[in-house]
């Protein structure tokens, strides 16, 4: 196997990583909620969707009053960056410690460069959250595994982009949503969709309805979680049409998860075959024609071929 401190896939066990992925999690809700607090609402949330970089996972420009900025998680020096549109820049170590701490240096940090923003403290989307503030027990940061994570999902994010520009239709960016920590492409059918259930932990109902008010085939990358400890791609349909679970999809290895009501490849997987890249492409070609053909999408008005 090639190293995986070059390696382009490299291994990401659950396991090895559970505290730091914990931690970072919440870490990411913390810079998420700043940019929510500061953005107009956009469809869909997307306004909320965080972004892959050269150098880790950031927010894109965010407007103030004061001076629009940007923040900047660096998994290669490993510190959070602050920058402010006149060229004030300030930073913040990312180390083992805990996540109250390091909410007080970010918003302090935001003080600092006179660009306040106040957040609601707790976690969404978490069962028995804890407030940011307070939360002196998610503390652990595994630089190795932290790095090894950003570089999943830059290699995610190139082949979701090869996968997104075969639709024009509807289509949301690649981005990463802070609330379940994965990174996500989605296309629309352009029919609306019946009342999405809710009950997402400490998400308003309104925001999931409004979410998934059209019909849509997702699909995206998770690193595992208490529910699911395993890294894995994911594709799913809403409304999921009869017949979903039992679609024939691709490649081998892939299969309907009863639990989370959703296709999934295993990420080692997709990274032990002979092209990662195209296991995970024929992953995301496959479930979305299921979806498409048995909600009888009008799917020549809506692809084309691969550019």
């Amino acid at each position: 196997m090639t190293d995986d401190a070059t390696t382009t896939w490299p291994r990401l066990p659950y396991e090895a990583w559970r505290d730091t992925a914990a931690t970072l999690h919440l870490w990411l809700q913390i810079v998420g909620k700043i940019a929510l607090a500061q953005r107009p609402w956009v469809n869909h949330s997307w306004h909320i969707a965080l972004r892959i970089t050269a150098r880790g996972i950031g927010t894109g420009l965010i407007p103030h009053e004061a001076g629009s900025f940007q923040i900047d998680f660096d998994f290669v020096e490993h510190r959070l960056v602050l920058q402010v549109i006149d060229g004030r820049t300030l930073s913040v170590p990312l180390q083992p410690q805990p996540t109250a701490s390091f909410y007080r240096d970010v918003m302090s940090a935001l003080a600092t460069l006179a660009v306040p923003v106040k957040i609601r403290t707790m976690p969404n989307e978490l069962p028995d959250p804890v407030p940011f503030d307070v939360d002196e027990v998610h503390g652990s940061y595994d630089r190795e595994y932290a790095n090894r994570y950003w570089r999943v999902l830059v290699q995610t994010a190139c082949v979701f982009e090869r996968f997104r520009a075969r639709f024009i239709g509807k289509s949301s960016p690649v981005h990463f949503f802070w609330g379940s920590a994965d990174l996500a492409v989605t296309r629309f059918s352009g029919r609306t969709a019946p009342p999405h259930p809710g009950g997402v932990p400490y998400l308003p109902d309104w925001v999931a309805r409004e979410a998934y008010s059209h019909e849509v085939s997702s699909a995206g990358f998770w690193a595992g979680g208490e529910q699911y400890p395993e890294a894995c791609f994911y594709s799913y349909a809403y409304p999921e049409p009869p017949g979903f679970a039992a679609a024939p999809v691709a490649p081998l290895g892939a299969h309907y998860s009863d639990k989370l009501r959703e296709f999934v490849l295993p990420y080692e997987t997709a990274r032990r075959a002979a092209s990662p890249d195209d296991a995970v492409l024929e992953f995301l070609q496959s479930t979305y024609e299921a979806a498409a053909n048995l909600s009888r999408w009008s799917r020549d008005s809506v692809e084309r071929p691969p550019p």
